[in-house]
């Protein structure tokens, strides 16, 4: 079995949260009509843009 370089993450939420996390995945698939979006594809977008904006404000802090 291959595992494409991914990993299994277990985590425990609260139910507001899980609320929260289907309402987002609800509005990915409204929006981007790609067909079936699964929580984790919504997890790994919102981990790699916020990555994005740490590296920005970390770059933005080194130049003071």
């Amino acid at each position: 079995m291959s595992d494409n370089g991914r990993i299994q993450l277990n985590v425990r939420i609260s139910k507001e949260t899980s609320s929260k996390l289907d309402e987002i995945v609800e509005y990915y698939q409204q929006g981007l009509k790609l067909g079936r979006i699964y929580k984790s594809d919504v997890l790994t977008d919102i981990i790699e843009k916020s990555y994005e904006v740490m590296n920005k404000q970390k770059r933005s802090f080194k130049r003071y």
